[in-house]
Formats: C-alpha cells, structure tokens, sequence
C-alpha cells in the first residue's frame, strides 16, 4: 500500500513538472481584438492552460516578455524587429496578424488627394512608429516635402486615442490614424470623411498593397521547448481572427466584456475596415522586410540598424 501512495505522488508530481502553460500578452486597443474569442473560448488549449494579461502599450508589455514572464505577444513591426537585434534574439516572430488600414481623416471635403495637403499641418497617430514612416513615403513620392512651410507639416503632439475628439472640435483640421480610430471619428460626426485611402497610395508606389502594421512574437526559448503547443496555440488563433472578421458584432460584444479599450459598437463597424490577418512568418516575410527597409532608409535604429536573420521567422508547420 506504501509502494502504490509513493508512485502515484510520484508520478502526480512528474506530471506537474512536466505541465506546460502558455501565458499571452495583449495590447489593449485594436490590436488585440481578434484575440477576444480566443480569450472567451480557449483557456485550455491540449491540456494546457492559457493565461491572457492585459497591456496598455509595448512599453508595458516588453519588460515582462524579456523576463520570461510572458510567452507571446503583439507588438509593431518595427519594435519586433528592434528587439531581436538587441536581445540576442530573444524573440522571433510567428505571424502578421494586422496589415495597413491608415487613413487621412478630415472634414475638408476639398482634399481628394495627397497632394491636396501642400501647406497644411497633418496630425500622425504615433512619433517613430509605421504610420509616421510610411507617409514620409508617401509624401515624398508625390514630391511633397515633409515638415517645411511650402510642403507638409506633421505633428506628432496629440496621443492617437484623441486625435478623433481633436479633429471634430476643430482643433485640428487632418490626421493619419490607423482604425479603429478613423471610425470612431466618423461615428461621432457625419461631417468626418475618410479622405485619402493609403493602402491604394501605398499600391501604387510600393507596389504592395499593404504593409503590416502587427506581428505575433514569441520567445525563443519558449518556442523551442513547447512547439507542438505553440503551433496549437496558432491554430487557435488562426481561428480566433476568422471568427472576429465573420461577426464583427459578437466580436465587438467579446471585447466590450473583456475591457479591452474599445465599445462593441466601434469595434463592429472598425473591424471591416482593418485589415485583420493571420499570415504565418515564413508567408510574410516579404512584407515584413519591405516595411523594415523604409525603417531603415528613415532611422535604421528603429529597428536595431539591420533586418533581422532568417531565424527571426518562425516557421508554423
């Protein structure tokens, strides 16, 4: 009797050692938004127990991912890439899971164009980010200077969140925002217009038709001791973002439940508009590296001053 306690305490505690969990990180915001199904119906995936923590930004959220304190997590391109060179590849990217959805916002009707903009001040949502760089791009391809009298202005004075808020007032008159914050501008006021679509401006002088804008990450380690649980983990959230892209409106209920930043009925109507996707690393890293080259043609530090190594790209089977 002595014998059969002993191994069943033993093996008890064999399975505890062994036990596996994966701790994910999401930005509140759009980025976590196709994450909310996951959130309500995969706390167990293959045995194994998934814990969601919520982050009010990259800065909040990279400190616990060095640590070892959490396992996966979203975060810009560029800011990807940034700590893969710094951290001797700490971290290595699974997917694309938001591609471009930037829009010139505006209440002037008369704007029809990039052009249109020569003279004017353009609010960014985001100093160093994607959106700043890409209309740099832009910008310079229509031949306008940026941040000279006779050409384009930018400002990067005014937090992303209240750019809509600022733009109906009337306190400032354009901006680039990623949604879902065009929507939430054109929700609150009729008089708001999307202006200028960027993804058909970035097709025409990238000829890509978006750029990413959000990756997966996850940590080396981690991936290296847990593949068969991180490629589940994959799978679900493959299936995660198909669900939110098919019913906006129950994804928009999920996040308003989980305190996730965002009112169901923003998150519904964004979610058409935002260009939610799940391409696996290996598939995007074309994309990634087009963006992070404007990166490094801008500021090379960005994004630790050279692309990342093939191993950068984890390859989901």
């Amino acid at each position: 009797m002595k014998k059969l306690v002993f191994l069943a305490a033993a093996l008890f505690n064999f399975s505890l050692f062994f036990a596996q969990e994966i701790r994910v990180g999401v930005l509140n915001g759009p980025s976590c938004i196709p994450a909310a199904y996951m959130m309500e119906n995969n706390k167990n995936i293959n045995g194994s127990d998934v814990y969601f923590e919520k982050f009010a930004d990259p800065q909040t959220l990279l400190p616990k991912l060095l640590k070892k304190e959490i396992d996966v997590g979203f975060l810009p391109v560029n800011v990807a890439a940034k700590v893969y060179n710094s951290s001797n590849k700490s971290i290595i990217c699974c997917g694309i899971t938001g591609n471009g959805n930037l829009s010139l916002i505006t209440k002037d009707k008369k704007i029809k164009s990039l052009s249109d903009l020569k003279g004017k001040t353009v609010n960014i949502a985001g100093q160093g980010a994607t959106p700043e760089y890409i209309f740099r791009q832009l910008l310079e391809e229509n031949k306008l200077e940026a941040d000279t009298d006779s050409g384009v202005k930018l400002d990067f004075s005014i937090p992303t969140a209240q750019i809509p808020s600022q733009l109906i007032s009337g306190k400032i008159s354009y901006a680039v925002v990623p949604e879902p914050f065009a929507s939430i501008a054109q929700l609150k006021s009729k008089d708001v217009i999307a202006a200028v679509d960027l993804q058909k401006d970035e097709y025409e002088v990238f000829y890509s038709d978006t750029f990413p804008l959000t990756v997966m990450v996850v940590r080396k380690e981690f991936a290296e001791e847990n593949e068969e649980l991180l490629d589940s983990f994959l799978y679900r959230y493959k299936k995660s973002f198909e669900y939110t892209v098919k019913n906006p409106k129950a994804a928009g209920r999920l996040c308003e439940k989980y305190d996730l930043g965002l009112e169901a009925g923003v998150v519904a109507a964004a979610i058409p508009k935002s260009n939610y996707v799940f391409i696996p690393a290996k598939d995007g890293k074309n994309k990634i590296e087009a963006l992070l080259n404007i990166f490094m043609k801008n500021q090379s530090e960005s994004i630790g001053k050279k692309l990342p190594g093939d191993d950068f790209y984890y390859k989901y089977q």
